[in-house]
């Protein structure tokens, strides 16, 4: 039982838990919350490593993680690592998936540049639930693994590729198929476009939309009708009606 904040592997954990740059060096995140840790045990993998609460010692998942190390920390030094209101006593160190798109890719999304945590995760779940193929993130965008992206994901990091880094413009030209950019402007209504074949989604920067170099690189300018008083949709409302509107079209 660990029970000093200066205790290293302690201090390795909290560090990871903090900081995009080590995580991304180490290519290693924290799971905490029942549906997330849930979702990633049913892709069979194993963590690297299970860190129990003093007060979780009995935990039910620990039956399916025997050939796992067991780290036990103090309730309080576990409570700084979790990212959950309610802990649920359990905390997972796990490898960050490569990310590596299915080469017959028949529904992508690109995100340029979005940096808000909370709607990259929604837009992430919602991506996952469409039966997106693979979400490219451009260098711009918010930590695809970091604690809020992966709440907000409820388990849709383990649904879908994720690419971070991605040079979209290269993504955009390579794809075969649509690439749709909405537009306040568009001649078409999203409504009226077939969506049926290959399809990619592109969604700008929550406010300054997409980069002219990137609309030049998309094929498909389309708008979501808003018969209501606003002007636009935030960036993870757009791209659920964009996305579950290929669903229905498929139905």
């Amino acid at each position: 039982m660990i029970t000093s904040m200066h205790n290293p592997q302690y201090k390795a954990l909290k560090k990871l838990a903090d900081s995009t740059s080590e995580r991304r060096e180490l290519g290693q995140t924290l799971l905490d919350g029942e549906h997330l840790l849930l979702s990633y045990l049913a892709t069979e993998q194993l963590p690297r490593l299970v860190i129990v609460a003093e007060s979780a010692e009995q935990h039910p998942l620990l039956a399916r993680l025997t050939n796992v190390p067991v780290l036990a920390l103090s309730q309080g030094l576990f409570n700084t690592l979790s990212p959950v209101k309610t802990p649920t006593g359990l905390l997972l160190l796990v490898d960050i998936p490569p990310g590596v798109a299915p080469a017959d890719s028949k529904f992508i999304v690109l995100l340029e540049a979005i940096q808000d945590p909370g709607n990259l995760g929604t837009i992430l779940r919602s991506a996952a639930a469409a039966g997106v193929d693979a979400v490219y993130l451009s260098a711009g965008c918010a930590d695809a693994w970091s604690p809020k992206v992966l709440r907000g994901g409820m388990g849709a990091h383990f649904a879908t590729q994720i690419v971070e880094h991605a040079n979209l413009i290269e993504v955009a030209q390579q794809f075969n198929g649509l690439i749709c950019a909405t537009a306040l402007d568009a001649p078409y209504s999203l409504f009226q476009t077939d969506l049926t074949g290959k399809v990619g989604f592109v969604i700008g920067n929550e406010g300054a939309g997409l980069s002219v170099q990137l609309r030049a690189a998309t094929n498909c300018a389309i708008s979501i009708p808003m018969p209501g008083q606003v002007e636009s949709l935030n960036a993870a409302a757009a791209l659920a009606v964009c996305v579950f509107e290929r669903v229905r079209q498929l139905a």
